[in-house]
């Protein structure tokens, strides 16, 4: 198959498996079917897919991954203050390292939005399928929503990382109290012990917290990078911390912490 016959594939089955929408029509341009593609992606209910449909998706995806460009952490470059911390901008999903942070809902689910910019979005669309199964058993055996500051692990599936750390910060109504700080920080202190029992030697974290749950951008980057040097100091781990970020603002933000 070409990477074209393997998007409308997945296309048709989705469209075939997703009723409500079976009279849609196949879009002729590239962008219109992978738009189409990830939409159907985003609002799937977790649940089983065909071995063909798996091994046609896993291929895809591994293309379209590679399409859109991997950074290795092995290129990047540390910050001057330690050499096990490092800044960098750019899309998480397409970073090459052992896990990456996703920052979730309390439904652990991912984003059901079709097409929506949030982080947990593209990891769940770029992943695949099988991670929203996954994440979903994962939940059913827990038996309740995933409590603020705790984290889970997965394979990262199609993304070029190993694992997924899953966490859920806290959602700012108002003021962030102290207890709102500590949350954030338990969000990072989790991921990493998680990543260490795991036998991760590099995490990215995304900037937690501060996108729609609101938390005020300079004030987290203290709380993440805090957290991050107290684990260092306290477990002696050697373990690489990539502060991932997006947008410009925060970039400034973490060089001025950080370097």
């Amino acid at each position: 198959m070409t990477q074209s016959e393997r998007r409308e594939y997945l296309i048709e089955y989705l469209l075939k498996e997703e009723r409500k929408i079976f009279r849609q029509k196949m879009p002729s341009d590239k962008e219109g079917q992978e738009n189409l593609l990830r939409s159907l992606m985003n609002v799937r209910m977790p649940k089983p897919a065909s071995e063909e449909f798996l091994k046609v998706q896993d291929e895809y995806l591994k293309e379209r991954n590679a399409e859109r460009g991997i950074t290795d952490i092995a290129d990047l470059k540390p910050v001057s203050s330690d050499e096990r911390m490092y800044i960098w901008q750019g899309d998480i999903t397409t970073l090459k390292c052992d896990a990456i942070v996703n920052a979730c809902n309390s439904q652990m689910l991912g984003c059901f939005a079709p097409m929506h910019a949030c982080i947990d979005n593209f990891i769940h669309t770029y992943a695949g399928v099988e991670l929203r199964l996954k994440m979903y058993e994962i939940m059913q055996k827990q038996g309740h929503e995933e409590e603020t500051g705790k984290a889970k692990i997965t394979s990262a599936y199609n993304l070029p990382a190993k694992y997924i750390l899953h966490t859920v910060g806290p959602i700012i109504q108002w003021e962030v109290t102290r207890e709102d700080e500590e949350l954030l920080a338990s969000c990072y202190k989790e991921c990493l012990k998680l990543a260490d029992q795991t036998g991760v030697t590099s995490i990215a974290f995304c900037c937690l917290s501060t996108g729609v749950f609101r938390f005020p951008q300079q004030e987290a980057a203290r709380i993440a990078t805090q957290t991050v040097k107290k684990y260092y100091e306290d477990t002696d781990s050697q373990m690489k911390v990539i502060f991932n970020v997006f947008k410009d603002e925060d970039l400034e933000i973490y060089r001025e912490i950080l370097d």
